[in-house]
């Protein structure tokens, strides 16, 4: 038996809609700039290069429901509502043709994103990491099998702050469709069962403020809620 010099910290996971089993994650892809219209948003012209990939820790998972204590060091956090897919099977070098058989479910997510760390790295050529892949930056709601809800292509992607709608977008209009992201990602690591891949935002991105609720929705995928709280840390003392 492997004696660890302390308890090793729990399995991320994620809850499985309608039966009480749990998900365990591996990693966390993301897909940056996947939606044409992001892409002009954020500066840039949209094409057909290869997706833009970065990555989470696996406990910045943020599951339905949670509050959302505000990050230090950022002034401008914004949501980015995306399609979640699961994948149940490792692989390398997987053909697209292939890939959808790879995929254990989808969820509904949210790419939290500290933009102004993320302005100031892009600026300078540096990597995304503080901007990305902080405490909580996962949000994630129940993943749903894709068993029950095959695979989607085409369907509303929504957020909404306070009951008031920001973004909105469609599944048919992802620059690379799940199958394309997962060939190439696949050539880049070896994929493994428990990997999520968050795969790109509409357009619409915005901060949020402590206080603030926010709501985002993938037809056939359900809602993902979270509140922005203000941390211990910065609440006034008496």
């Amino acid at each position: 038996m492997t004696q660890y010099v302390f308890p090793p910290a729990a399995v991320p996971s994620v809850a499985v809609a309608g039966d009480g089993a749990r998900f365990p994650v591996h990693r966390i892809y993301c897909v940056g700039q996947n939606y044409a219209a992001h892409v002009r948003e954020m500066g840039g012209e949209p094409g057909r290069e290869p997706p833009v990939f970065f990555t989470k820790p696996a406990d910045a998972l943020l599951p339905d429901g949670a509050h959302l204590p505000y990050p230090p060091r950022t002034d401008n956090l914004h949501h980015e509502v995306e399609l979640v897919v699961a994948l149940g099977m490792s692989g390398r070098h997987i053909p697209a043709s292939a890939a959808l058989h790879h995929v254990w479910g989808y969820a509904v997510g949210n790419d939290y994103t500290r933009r102004d760390l993320q302005a100031a790295a892009r600026a300078k050529g540096r990597p995304w990491d503080v901007a990305k892949a902080f405490d909580h930056s996962a949000g994630i709601g129940l993943l749903h099998p894709a068993s029950r809800v095959g695979h989607p292509r085409q369907g509303a992607v929504w957020l909404s702050v306070n009951g008031v709608e920001r973004q909105r977008g469609d599944l048919a209009d992802l620059i690379w469709d799940v199958a394309a992201i997962i060939a190439e990602l696949s050539t880049l690591f070896d994929l493994k069962a428990g990997d999520l891949i968050y795969t790109g935002t509409p357009s619409g991105v915005g901060a949020v403020r402590p206080g603030d609720v926010v709501v985002a929705g993938i037809d056939g995928l359900g809602t993902l809620t979270h509140t922005v709280t203000t941390p211990a840390a910065l609440v006034p003392q008496d």
